[in-house]
C-alpha cells in the first residue's frame, strides 16, 4: 500500500540506497513509476506493507516501512532488493554498494570510495563539519534529523580527526 513518505510514523523501518551518479529527470520520472508500481504491489505473506518512498538529491532512493501495521518479512525484504537490483541494471548504476560514502562539497553531492574517502580525510580535503549521508539510520526519525549529519556525528567519524 503506497503512502506518502512524509506520513510514515518516526519508527517507521528505512532502507537508502544511494546511487554512484546522479539520475537524469527522465531516469527519475521512469524510476517514479516503477516504484509506485513496486510499493503498491508490495506484501509480506500476503498482508499490505504500508510503505512509501522518497528520493533525495536526485540519486538516493530512501524506501520506509510502518511495521506497526505489517513487519517487512524475509521475503518482502528479498523482493525489494531484487527490486533495486532490477534498477541497477536498467539504468547502469550502483545502488547495493555499502562501502561508498557520498558528501556535500558546497550544494554538490560527491561520492567516493571508502579507500579515497579515507585518504582524503587523512589529506585535510574533507574534515568532521563536512556533510555526510549517514545511510545506516534505521528509521524514518532517524532519517529526518540523523541522515544529513557532520562527519563527527556519524560513522564516518573515525576517519576524520
Amino acid at each position: 500500500m503506497l503512502v506518502d513518505f512524509n506520513i510514515l510514523p518516526p519508527e517507521s523501518r528505512v532502507w537508502i540506497y544511494q546511487a554512484n551518479r546522479s539520475f537524469n529527470e527522465q531516469e527519475l520520472e521512469e524510476i517514479k513509476v516503477k516504484l509506485n508500481v513496486f510499493i503498491e504491489n508490495w506484501t509480506a505473506h500476503g498482508s499490505d506493507l504500508q510503505s512509501g518512498y522518497t528520493i533525495e538529491y536526485k540519486r538516493f532512493i530512501v524506501i520506509g516501512v510502518n511495521q506497526s501495521m505489517s513487519q517487512a518479512t524475509g521475503c518482502s525484504i528479498d523482493a525489494s532488493v531484487h527490486f533495486i537490483q532490477q534498477l541497477e541494471k536498467d539504468y547502469n548504476v550502483d545502488l547495493m554498494d555499502k562501502m561508498n560514502v557520498s558528501y556535500k562539497q558546497g550544494e554538490y553531492v560527491a561520492y567516493k570510495t571508502l579507500t579515497d574517502f579515507r585518504k582524503m580525510a587523512k589529506d585535510k580535503a574533507v574534515s568532521k563539519n563536512t556533510i555526510v549521508f549517514n545511510n545506516l539510520v534505521a528509521n524514518v526519525g532517524e532519517f529526518k534529523e540523523n541522515w544529513e549529519v557532520p562527519a563527527s556525528e556519524s560513522w564516518h567519524s573515525r576517519f576524520v580527526k
